[in-house]
């Protein structure tokens, strides 16, 4: 039986009343940081005013700007969410928590993905609830997106989706001991770019002591752009616009038009001398640095982060299946991705084809395409934390979704629905749905579930700890295998 009750927490910005039921206390749509109107879009994220009474957090609130986003046949609305929510003040995080005890709770803060250009705190699949049943409190987090968030103005600060993410860290930290959290156990968590964003801010140092562990789902540790490969975009943003490429020319530009003009930015090819496109022309935006995340933290950055890192199998399908690419791929389509994505190609094809003689044309096209954007980056981070001997975890996520007559696989986003245990929302189950049509397996969702638990709670997952000789890794299916370094001749073949 369901009981509603309303819950109250002073932060400190003000108090707020959550909802609570069946033993877990659920607050939404809490501010941060301030409204980035104006130009305040295009500035550092700034703290929220106080507010008087008691702010009501049961409903869900606005979310970034951003255009519709579809993937294809594949309903990914689980995923993306309902897309722009319009209202100022959308830079919030909702907390999920099982209230406060006399023991502060672990805390995983969870970022969300979406090509840097969509997503939200209201997609259906990140409720946290289960995680707060489980002795976790859960944060979800808003940032600012596409050219507000990633787009590198002079005369603005890079990467303000970034330090979107800091600042709510840093609300973590002056707040979360209210909904019985500790704020020296949390774990920043995040998938597809949220992952990336994590990778970035393990690299920052300004986010140093914010977090004790991280967790990087499908992300890159190689997905920065450089300032060179942001600076096409920029000019090329601020043409479609007709405005100079500076950050006071940009600050009368209304929402709805910077939403717009993101379908004129497609295929700006970022490939220069020394850099490839880390995201194969996918999104023209990305976190912009100076070193890849990866190197930073071979540097040292993070050292005092436990890690866990890891890809699905078959990423790249849910960039070709749903749009009938995936059984129609030919040989010249695997070359293609290669060139797209490599300094030699035809050498990559050949050690992809020798590696995989079964697959076909549309399998390697999906694992170059995988690899190029999340299996190097990903396994080149984990060597980078693991050289430094910083606890380092591993994982390859192969259970595969019959969705889309079997071919979406175990596909990008895949494994999202076991790490929330959301498994059970009609949403997700279907031909067209993200789970497919079959019954998914209820103990990987307990088992995958409870491995992120066990993080959180104490860094350590339930398997063996990644190193650079042996390289272990967790195979996640209806069995789980710790294996030794899986498609490293692939992986290694890679810059």
């Amino acid at each position: 039986m369901n009981h509603h009750t309303a819950d109250t927490v002073v932060t400190a910005q003000g108090a707020v009343r959550g909802l609570r039921r069946d033993g877990t206390t659920m607050f939404l749509n809490i501010p941060y940081a301030a409204p980035p109107t104006g130009a305040a879009r295009f500035a550092a994220p700034r703290p929220h005013a106080p507010w008087h009474g008691v702010r009501d957090a049961t409903e869900p609130g606005p979310t970034a700007p951003q255009a519709e986003r579809r993937l294809g046949s594949v309903d990914m609305a689980p995923y993306f969410g309902p897309g722009w929510i319009p209202g100022e003040d959308f830079l919030t995080v909702n907390v999920w928590t099982p209230g406060a005890s006399r023991e502060r709770l672990p805390v995983m803060v969870f970022v969300h993905g979406g090509g840097f250009v969509a997503g939200s705190t209201r997609s259906e699949i990140y409720d946290g609830s289960a995680f707060a049943r489980d002795g976790v409190v859960l944060v979800t987090l808003n940032y600012r997106l596409g050219i507000a968030g990633f787009l590198d103005l002079p005369g603005a600060p890079a990467n303000r989706g970034l330090l979107d993410v800091i600042a709510a860290l840093r609300w973590v930290r002056e707040n979360i001991a209210a909904f019985g959290g500790d704020p020296a156990r949390v774990t920043l968590s995040g998938q597809s770019a949220g992952a990336t964003i994590v990778g970035g801010v393990l690299a920052a140092p300004e986010a140093e002591g914010l977090f004790r562990r991280a967790i990087v789902q499908s992300g890159s540790g190689l997905g920065a752009f450089t300032p060179e490969q942001a600076a096409r975009v920029t000019r090329a943003t601020a043409h479609a616009l007709g405005v100079q490429p500076h950050a006071d020319a940009f600050a009368g530009i209304p929402d709805q038009r910077l939403v717009e003009v993101m379908s004129e930015l497609s295929g700006i090819d970022l490939r220069t001398e020394t850099h490839g496109d880390p995201l194969i022309g996918l999104s023209p935006f990305s976190v912009v640095l100076d070193r890849q995340p990866a190197d930073a933290v071979a540097a040292g950055r993070g050292a005092g982060v436990d890690l866990l890192v890891g890809t699905n199998t078959e990423e790249g399908n849910l960039y070709l299946a749903p749009f009938g690419n995936l059984s129609t791929s030919t040989a010249a389509d695997v070359d293609a991705a290669a060139a797209r994505s490599h300094p030699r190609p035809a050498r990559l094809v050949e050690i992809y084809r020798k590696a995989r003689p079964q697959a076909s044309e549309g399998e390697l096209r999906s694992a170059i395409m995988g690899d190029a954007l999340f299996g190097v980056g990903s396994r080149r981070l984990a060597d980078a934390h693991a050289g430094r001997g910083a606890a380092t975890y591993r994982y390859s996520f192969a259970w595969r979704s019959n969705a889309l007559g079997g071919e979406l696989g175990a596909t990008h986003a895949v494994e999202l629905p076991f790490v929330f245990d959301v498994t059970d929302l009609p949403r997700l189950r279907g031909s067209q749905a993200l789970l497919g049509p079959d019954e998914p397996p209820s103990d990987l969702t307990v088992r995958m579930h409870a491995a992120w638990v066990a993080f959180a709670t104490t860094g350590d997952p339930g398997w063996d700890r990644y190193d650079t000789g042996r390289r272990a890794t967790m195979r996640i299916d209806g069995e789980w295998s710790v294996v030794a370094d899986p498609h490293g001749e692939e992986l290694q073949a890679w810059p």
